[in-house]
């Protein structure tokens, strides 16, 4: 049975119909992607798994339950984890308080060796643990998203753009993180507007256009494909 069912949801804003009869599954162990252009409902659906927005129609399954009405606190209790867009981690905070944040569904008891295992997975983040986190570079700020996101033991862990704004030196070295994080046996569901880095790591992948899904396949498959190298991988 798939970890995550996503089946045939309708998502609006407003009178703005952003996703229109999605549907995918990712199964356990796997990296599945979801390419596509900006607007093209990538992050919608992620909000929507994570149970920010509500589908009109359509159903969100995870590890055998129906998320309908679940509130987003409850979702993460269960499993599933998002590092937002644009990081969103608390600018305020130090690095190790925003981990703490993170750990707000797990017993105290897991907290220390949370925090431990964030920092041997990224040193840099350890090096820095009393510093305010508005004062990382936007690297650190990623590594951080990621690491809080970590904190919640999640069975599944949603990436939303995490290359994005970053020098192609610091994109690999997210890559190559998501890439252990798999190797560890977490499963990822990424959505990332550099198709290349995206395709290269999945294990299946969806493309997006204007809210509906025009193509699935392996990730090699798809890197393989005429209209996906022409549209996403500059021919």
């Amino acid at each position: 049975m798939a970890l995550l069912q996503v089946d045939n949801i309708h998502v609006y804003y407003g009178s703005i119909h952003a996703v229109k009869g999605v549907s995918f599954e990712v199964n356990e162990g796997e990296i599945v992607t979801l390419i596509g252009a900006n607007g093209a409902g990538k992050s919608t659906v992620l909000n929507t798994i994570s149970g920010l927005l509500h589908p009109r129609t359509g159903t969100v399954t995870f590890d055998g339950k129906d998320l309908k009405g679940v509130a987003p606190h409850k979702i993460v209790e269960h499993g599933l984890a998002q590092c937002p867009e644009g990081r969103r981690i608390f600018l305020q905070m130090t690095v190790e308080e925003n981990l703490e944040m993170g750990a707000f569904t797990q017993p105290n008891s897991t907290v220390a060796p949370g925090i431990a295992d964030v920092y041997q997975r990224f040193p840099r983040l350890a090096e820095r643990r009393k510093q305010v986190a508005g004062t990382l570079s936007g690297g650190e700020q990623q590594m951080l998203a990621m690491g809080r996101a970590l904190m919640s033991k999640p069975k599944l862990l949603m990436l939303d753009e995490p290359s994005m704004g970053l020098a192609p030196i610091l994109v690999e070295q997210i890559f190559d993180i998501i890439k252990e994080l798999h190797a560890a046996g977490t499963t990822i569901l990424l959505v990332e507007q550099n198709a290349q880095a995206a395709l290269s790591v999945a294990d299946r992948a969806y493309v997006l256009e204007t809210g509906t899904v025009s193509l699935s396949g392996t990730g090699a498959e798809l890197m393989a494909s005429d209209k996906v190298r022409e549209a996403y991988l500059g021919g």
